[in-house]
């Protein structure tokens, strides 16, 4: 199996980069990681930063408008979130949003979606944060009017919190059967039973043995609901920073703060296939890079090096 390989970009923050010269960084590494051999380009749907990438003040682009803009300037990557929060958009719009990206970036679209977490920001734009249950039924009610408006004519619904009625979505997505539906998220009881429902892509945070335990989980959900778990692409969001050479890795991690440098694990394009041979071993098909560990087009070249390794290799027997 061929490995997909997405690039996320959470991180909006350049050294000496500013103002009108952000957005050409972010298509300067959206072509990096097109040239390097990725998949899928996607940013986060947050107004605030988070606290895991940076201080809440750092810059935040709003994602749709930086996706349409970033499907005028690449040729072949998939463009998405990673994820919209479904508490931010009416699932009505965010349908015909990721309906006109698809148009715009010739059927190159992908729906991220997952139930929302961070209060901070609905405090400050007054989106309602209801508790997490009432979250997932939402994000039920959301995919089930997103795969309607994809694949049918004049579709209705009516939920506990979201309706439709003949609803129309023309011009209608390039792809058969609509933008592709990345489920984020890996709650074993309510998220990863909507992904087997509806996703097409999924993809977790976590450790190797965290995330390798939800693969199971998901086939069982696939199982209860009639699906083949084969239908759906598991990728996780993995932890290593590429370098050249042994002798850099103490550098990588002195050059981040200390209270990060648990998060991450330094390796060679060596190393970094060792590791993800292993998660494909275990069932994963694609792999997550961030660009916080990858901020530069050099950087994102390194990968590449992964990248075409592992193809060339191809999938461990």
């Amino acid at each position: 199996m061929r490995p997909f390989f997405g690039y996320h970009m959470p991180s909006f923050t350049f050294k000496g980069v500013t103002g009108p010269d952000l957005f050409d960084r972010v298509v300067e590494l959206a072509g990096a990681a097109e040239k390097a051999g990725f998949d899928l380009v996607t940013v986060m749907d947050h107004f605030y930063q988070i606290e895991a990438v940076g201080s809440e003040e750092e810059p935040m682009l709003e994602a749709y408008t930086t996706l349409g803009a970033l499907a005028a300037k690449t040729d072949r990557v998939l463009l998405g979130t990673m994820v919209t929060g479904v508490t931010y958009r009416n699932p009505a719009m965010l349908a015909k949003i990721i309906t006109t990206l698809d148009v715009i970036s010739r059927g190159r679209a992908v729906l991220g979606i997952g139930a929302a977490w961070n209060e901070s920001e609905h405090a400050g734009y007054g989106f309602e944060f209801p508790p997490i249950g009432r979250r997932e039924d939402r994000l039920e009610e959301a995919l089930t009017i997103a795969k309607a408006m994809f694949t049918e004519e004049r579709p209705s619904f009516e939920g506990t919190y979201y309706r439709i009625e003949r609803a129309l979505n023309r011009p209608r997505p390039i792809r058969p059967g609509g933008p592709s539906i990345l489920v984020g998220g890996g709650g074993e009881k309510r998220t990863l039973r909507l992904a087997a429902r509806f996703a097409d892509i999924t993809n977790w945070f976590g450790g190797f043995e965290e995330a390798s335990q939800k693969l199971g989980v998901l086939d069982r959900h696939c199982e209860a609901v009639g699906r083949d778990p084969a239908e759906i692409l598991r990728t996780v969001s993995v932890p290593i920073v590429l370098v050249d050479a042994e002798r850099d890795k103490a550098a990588v991690l002195a050059g981040m703060p200390a209270d990060r440098r648990g998060a991450v694990i330094p390796v060679t394009v060596a190393e970094g296939a060792e590791t993800l041979h292993r998660y494909m071993d275990a069932g994963f098909g694609g792999f997550v890079f961030r660009n916080a560990a990858a901020r530069t087009p050099e950087a994102v070249a390194r990968i590449g090096e992964l990248i075409k390794l592992l193809r060339t290799e191809g999938a461990p027997a």
